[in-house]
């Protein structure tokens, strides 16, 4: 009869592929090398199947070897929720659930959203931390985060999605610039001023870059930044232009700090989703967050309200 694979085996074993080295994973796991390789090879000999290659610049994982990381990291994560949950059990809280957000998100609706659901569900406790989009699909495939919210633009494949709320590109001026008063813009007028650049080598950035391409061009950034607050600040000094989402924008220019102009292109508009793994495997809180966080996606501003984008 086969032994269950017990959670130190597999928690070396993802610490070697992580690490590519034997002697770097036992140092990270506190342990003595010779206790690592003993263990992987028991592994391997137990499941019959080559689970790493060893080569001269160090280890990687097999095809199956990849397929057991790929569940390894499922486990522990689950595992580790699970004694968050039961360990906030007994402290009187009915649930816990992770959600991971893009900063886009955080900037604009869930907050407020999150704000209501809990007032109406105090015994629900919600662990909420901001990740760029690739780190939110990799933590929800493994199962180390619930749900996930984050733009449509990156690769969701495998994962089950639902509408959640759309914001709308403009482009972000100080108040006394001469195109303030303006309707709207095109994106190629704005590659002609110094901009400022957010989140380098994030979705928004590699959006903005593919369109200068497809029009010849390369934007001018002058400063770049990793926030979006931090962009309005320096955009209200003066020192370029940005592209913004007007929804997180807005209390910038409701302050008469900097103005917003619509962009007037086909992209302008980005839609955010619910991310999750089947929703069979997520507990009663995590579906309850879910369903009313996508009962948001059709709520508006009223016409007139500096959120407004019509």
């Amino acid at each position: 009869m086969q032994r269950p694979l017990d959670p130190v085996t597999l928690r070396l074993f993802i610490a070697v592929c992580e690490e590519g080295h034997i002697a770097r994973a036992a140092e990270r796991e506190a342990l003595v090398p010779s206790a690592v390789s003993k263990r992987l090879g028991a592994l391997e000999d137990e499941l019959g199947v080559a689970l790493l290659l060893r080569g001269r610049r160090g280890m990687a994982p097999t095809a199956a070897g990849e397929a057991l990381l790929r569940r390894a990291r499922e486990v522990l994560g689950g595992m580790e929720r699970l004694r968050a949950e039961l360990s906030e059990f007994a402290s009187g809280v009915q649930g816990s659930v992770r959600v991971l957000a893009s900063p886009s998100v955080l900037a604009e609706h869930l907050p407020d959203d999150l704000a209501r659901f809990l007032a109406q569900h105090p015994g629900i406790q919600v662990q909420l931390d901001e990740r760029v989009s690739p780190d939110i699909v990799r933590s929800v495939r493994e199962g180390a985060a619930d749900l996930g919210v984050l733009w449509d633009a990156g690769d969701l494949a495998g994962l089950q999605t639902l509408p959640y709320r759309q914001d709308h590109l403009c482009v972000a001026m100080p108040m006394g610039h001469p195109w303030a008063r303006r309707p709207h813009l095109r994106f190629e007028d704005t590659l002609d001023q110094v901009t400022v650049g957010v989140a380098p080598g994030g979705l928004m950035d590699a959006l903005l870059r593919r369109q200068a391409a497809l029009l010849g061009r390369l934007p001018v950034q002058r400063i770049q930044v990793s926030s979006l607050d931090a962009a309005c600040r320096i955009v209200a000094a003066g020192l370029g232009l940005a592209i913004l989402p007007r929804e997180a924008a807005a209390p910038h220019a409701d302050a008469g700090r900097i103005a917003l102009v619509a962009l007037d292109e086909p992209w302008a508009e980005r839609q955010f989703v619910l991310c999750s793994r089947a929703q069979t495997l997520l507990s009663a809180s995590a579906r309850l967050v879910l369903a009313r966080l996508q009962q948001r996606q059709h709520l508006k501003f009223p016409t007139g309200h500096p959120m407004d984008p019509s």
